[in-house]
């Protein structure tokens, strides 16, 4: 299978396990978000393991990807805290809107730092999937507190750069499995001492469904790294929108939430940009296997 189609897979894929973690981090109930996010990233540093374990894969040996490794780590835990934090602090709607970002500002800095050129339809699906998305979760701009809202873009900032340098990483030589062990025990790390001096008391089934958010989380997480080492951001981010149309879905059947008229036009806008990446990609593969053959 072709690599770019590949990486549209995965981040479907990734798109429904996150889908399952917020639904799951929704259920565990009020407890801090750094000790959400520390069980989150503990399961999916045990999961990296054992696989890096089962594959015999280690770390490249290449000192270039040392620094990128730690960028990657650091955006990626700068990410998570900030949403998180958004979630507890504001409307969740409104910080869906703002993570949704993550997808546009790892097309910008794959353009900055990557130096991949973005074209123009590729430029247009990810800002229509945007606005469609905008629909969907119809955020209050009036309502909105200013430094959590801060706080959620730069989320979705640092969670695009993450997955800049998840590409950047994947390009040269490190494996999947590696990036993510990295980057769950970096976060783990940072997290510990502040998990040590505010714990909250779960009960059983709290910590059930963190080990199922943190299960959901480890499939997102390998299956998004899958998918920027397949694949750049400006090809196939455009699909990370689809965990909104799950999140729908799961919402209707687990919590009984209908969406409105608004969020129907939001799952057709973000659909067509879907195929029209899809049909442009098809498109462009086959102008190029013309002119390998001539």
């Amino acid at each position: 299978m072709n690599q770019k189609y590949k990486g549209i897979i995965y981040i479907i894929i990734s798109a429904f396990c996150f889908a399952l973690m917020n639904m799951f981090v929704h259920l565990a109930g009020d407890l801090p978000s750094v000790q959400k996010s520390f069980f989150r990233n503990l399961v999916a540093f045990f999961f990296a393991v054992i696989i890096m374990a089962r594959k015999r894969i280690w770390f490249s040996g290449k000192k270039e990807n040392i620094a990128p490794l730690f960028y990657r780590a650091i955006f990626g835990t700068v990410g998570i805290l900030c949403n998180y934090y958004a979630v507890d602090h504001l409307v969740l709607a409104d910080a869906s809107m703002l993570n949704k970002m993550s997808p546009f500002f790892a097309v910008i800095f794959s353009y900055l730092i990557l130096k991949e050129r973005v074209k123009p339809v590729q430029a247009l699906a990810v800002g229509g999937a945007f606005i469609g998305s905008l629909f969907i979760i119809k955020p209050t701009v009036v309502g909105m507190d200013l430094f959590p809202a801060v706080i959620g873009l730069l989320g979705g900032l640092g969670a695009g750069i993450a997955y800049t340098f998840v590409r950047y990483l994947g390009e040269r030589g490190e494996k999947g499995p590696f990036i993510v062990c990295f980057f769950s025990g970096f976060s783990c790390l940072v997290t510990l001492p502040f998990l040590l001096f505010d714990y909250h008391y779960m009960s059983l089934s709290q910590i059930g469904i963190l080990l199922l958010a943190g299960l959901s989380a480890a499939g997102g997480q390998f299956s998004i790294t899958a998918a920027y080492c397949c694949a750049p951001a400006r090809e196939i981010s455009v699909y990370d929108y689809s965990q909104i149309i799950f999140s729908a879905t799961l919402g209707l059947i687990i919590f009984g939430q209908i969406p409105d008229w608004l969020s129907w036009v939001g799952y057709l806008v973000i659909c067509s940009m879907a195929v029209m990446m899809f049909l442009y990609n098809q498109k462009n593969d086959r102008v190029l296997k013309k002119e390998g053959e001539n």
